[in-house]
């Protein structure tokens, strides 16, 4: 059997460090334990520059100098990604940019090692073809996105985008939805599938679930198990004379859109629901955010501007907004007022930094937004979610 395992490591740039400190105990510090235990291990892994500058703020050397000798010595494969986790299919071409430099400079100040990644994570795998034209133009060959992509069954989990030209590895959800390493112990002496793909949050292995019988330790100790990274996954399909990529328009999707959802037009519902008021707001005040950054490159708060925007704009902020139930795949229930409201200061505080006089029209746009958005927030919460 061979086993893919794409793992995201990632927390907000604006959340309080000890949830930081909770997922580096339970979750990163564990995976990076398995890793150096068991040599023959190999994985994929994106780990947000966001949650790396915390990391390094907080001086966690031990635990990035132990994360850079597992990616120099080839265990895993690091991959691109936005800075701030930014939802990009919904951002302007120029803040994806942006965040995709800001990326690999974090890299070489935290982990001290200069990458050139083949691959590129999309935050939440959010695809669209514009996005993955920008991925291509930056240097990049493959990206991950949800077998969602596509409908057309059965398909191999390498691919090509029609659109950008990009290979595009299908992560298998069903698979992905579950606790990987019991569904390979399950799977190592039954027929079916030789062939595992999966690719989750790396909070799952600890933060999110109990695996009170070490099944990813047990995993590791597999001798019939081969783990790849996903280059090397593709570089070996890739040499089998009998293998043909195909060329395929793929839908744009997240990692949690539906078929209805995409059909209906709507792939990024989690983050933009054209039904929900506090998610029209907060993207009306977000596009005012974003819209100044060329206005105002000379203010003498520009950098104050940024830093605010960046953390405002993150996918959290919306996500949270979402009111969805992720119990049943080892995730929350998507409402918190708290993390909307702190994605809400940041867009506010990012528009009142700027000092130009000039601003002051937007000021007055962005503080109605603000206003309307809080309450409408705390107003949901005491009568839809408080103790119901």
């Amino acid at each position: 059997m061979q086993w893919i395992n794409f793992l995201h490591f990632y927390q907000p740039a604006n959340t309080d460090y000890y949830i930081i400190k909770e997922a580096l105990d339970k979750s990163y510090w564990r995976l990076v334990r398995l890793m150096e235990e068991h040599p023959n291990l190999r994985m994929t892994w994106n780990v947000s520059g966001c949650l790396l500058e915390r990391l390094y703020d907080a001086q966690e050397f031990n635990f990035l100098e132990r994360l850079a000798a597992l990616i120099k010595n080839g265990q895993i494969e690091l991959t691109g990604t936005a800075a701030y986790h930014g939802l990009l299919p919904l951002l302007p071409r120029e803040e994806v940019v942006r965040q995709i430099e800001a990326n690999l400079k974090i890299v070489k100040k935290t982990l001290g090692i200069k990458i050139k990644p083949a691959g590129f994570f999309l935050p939440e795998m959010a695809y669209s073809p514009k996005v993955a034209e920008v991925i291509k133009s930056l240097g990049y060959e493959w990206i991950i996105i949800d077998e969602v992509a596509t409908e057309v069954k059965p398909c191999s989990f390498l691919v090509k985008d029609k659109i950008s030209g990009l290979k595009v590895v299908l992560r298998n959800r069903k698979l992905s939805q579950t606790y990987p390493p019991t569904q390979i112990l399950k799977s190592k002496s039954a027929s079916g599938q030789d062939f595992m793909i999966t690719a989750t949050d790396a909070e799952l292995y600890g933060l999110r679930h109990q695996d009170q019988t070490a099944e990813m330790e047990k995993v590791g100790k597999l001798k019939d198990l081969k783990t790849l990274t996903i280059s090397e996954a593709i570089k070996e399909l890739e040499k089998g004379e009998s293998f043909v990529i195909d060329s395929l328009k793929l839908s744009p999707c997240s990692w949690d859109s539906t078929r209805t959802d995409i059909e209906n037009g709507e792939p990024f519902k989690l983050w933009k629901d054209k039904n929900n008021v506090i998610h029209r707001d907060l993207w009306r005040l977000a596009n005012l955010a974003l819209s100044l950054d060329e206005l105002f490159a000379k203010d003498i708060n520009y950098e104050w501007y940024r830093w605010h925007l960046v953390r405002g704009v993150a996918s959290c902020t919306f996500w949270w907004a979402s009111e969805y139930d992720f119990s049943n795949v080892f995730g929350p229930y998507a409402w918190n007022p708290d993390i909307i409201e702190r994605g809400l200061e940041d867009m506010i505080r990012a528009v009142r930094s700027l000092n130009d006089k000039k601003s002051k029209k937007y000021k007055l746009e962005a503080e109605d937004y603000y206003l309307k958005i809080k309450k409408n927030i705390w107003q949901r919460h005491w009568n839809k979610h408080w103790q119901n």
